[in-house]
């Protein structure tokens, strides 16, 4: 409740709860030494960019890939990786839900409805419209958090995933999503949508925000993308950064897609990952950028190699892998000609590799095709595998 959490937090500009963060990083990393947790707090309670979203982006990366911190042991520097959640074991986290989560800012003071918060964390915020107010809209509930970012900043640096509902209806995106791009979350189980009579808001919150929901959609389904948005009045190019998340059939499918990797690529595997069908406009190209950075963390050191059939099609998915690093959390590399990719395959393990099918084919247009690797653990991800599946000759 309100007066609870505001007893807690002595000053209301503060929206972590730091004593739960304290305590949670000292449970989560025995191995690191005092210092190394201190000085771990001290940079996620101290933000230095002006910018929202760059905080914002920042912050994620310490959530989802640790926080590196130099410390000196015996004349030596060494860094120290300090976790604020654990991702494999969502029941060693802290969950709580505030009401009314009062936030003070420059003179100015808000509510938002409803907070939750991992570890002292508020990485979820929830904003309710009275179901039973005719005028109480989900885009109103958007229009409400849109002017929370503008006049209490600092809780959307730590902020996951943003919540509009009208009470029955719910919509959920991330801090740079218009509204075209707040989604309802429509299934629970990832087999069925559920019935068209069920308050969206009750699919949402049973479906994505249980723990281990909410976390695996924190750490492989968000991503940064950096892009290149053109002023229509100046003709000049801006680059822009958005945050992106999964919606829920991407969301289930790829892990879906995931655990049919890990099923192949064992020993007693038939190698046969599978297939997933797209319709136009369902974010294939980003599904299998949460594909690929999944499957990178799950697999030892695969090689995915991605591959389409035209070389616009290379150029364009490229582009939306390389804009998408952190979650890949590496650069993916085109092959340039034959050569090239038979020298990328050849390589011990690791990376991300985009060709064209027709580079595999011999230059003198024979069918000796070269053995290029014999590891288990190349994933091979067709983009628009049906085209290609006919042969040549088609």
């Amino acid at each position: 409740p309100p007066e609870d959490q505001e007893l807690e937090r002595k000053d209301l500009a503060d929206v972590v709860l730091k004593e739960r963060l304290v305590k949670a990083v000292d449970r989560l990393n025995p191995r690191a030494s005092v210092e190394a947790k201190e000085q771990a707090i001290k940079e996620v309670l101290r933000l230095s960019s002006l910018g929202v979203v760059e905080n914002n982006e920042a912050f994620h990366k310490m959530l989802t890939d640790g926080i590196d911190v130099e410390v000196y042991d015996d004349g030596e520097t060494k860094v120290s990786k300090v976790w604020l959640v654990d991702f494999d074991v969502p029941s060693n986290n802290e969950f709580l839900v505030c009401n009314q989560f009062t936030v003070t800012h420059e003179n100015t003071t808000k509510r938002p409805d409803i907070v939750l918060l991992v570890n002292g964390l508020p990485l979820v915020v929830i904003e309710l419209k009275n179901p039973t107010d005719e005028q109480a809209t989900v885009k109103k509930a958007f229009t409400q958090l849109q002017n929370y970012k503008t006049s209490i900043p600092p809780l959307f640096h730590y902020n996951s995933v943003l919540v509009a509902s009208d009470g029955l209806d719910a919509r959920a995106g991330t801090l740079t999503s218009p509204f075209s791009r707040f989604l309802a979350w429509k299934s629970i189980d990832g087999l069925k949508e559920e019935s068209v009579t069920t308050p969206q808001i009750e699919t949402l919150i049973v479906g994505m925000l249980p723990p281990k929901v909410i976390l695996d959609l924190v750490r492989h389904f968000t991503a940064f993308q950096t892009m290149d948005i053109p002023d229509l009045e100046t003709g000049l190019t801006q680059i822009q950064t958005i945050k992106i998340q999964a919606a829920y059939h991407q969301y289930f499918a790829v892990n879906k897609a995931v655990g049919s990797t890990s099923r192949a690529a064992s020993d007693v595997g038939d190698q046969k990952i599978g297939v997933v069908w797209h319709t136009q406009g369902s974010g294939k190209s980003l599904s299998m950028v949460f594909y690929t950075g999944k499957v990178v963390l799950s697999l030892d050191n695969p090689t995915i190699v991605v591959i389409t059939d035209r070389n616009d099609l290379d150029d364009q998915l490229f582009d939306t892998f390389a804009s998408c690093k952190q979650l890949l959390r590496q650069d993916p590399v085109q092959a340039m000609d034959r050569d090239h990719l038979k020298k990328l395959l050849k390589t011990s393990g690791g990376g991300i590799i985009f060709t064209t099918i027709q580079k595999f084919s011999p230059a003198d247009g024979s069918t000796d095709f070269d053995m290029l690797s014999d590891r288990k653990n190349i994933v091979v991800v067709a983009d628009e595998a049906h085209r290609s599946q006919y042969g040549f000759g088609a």
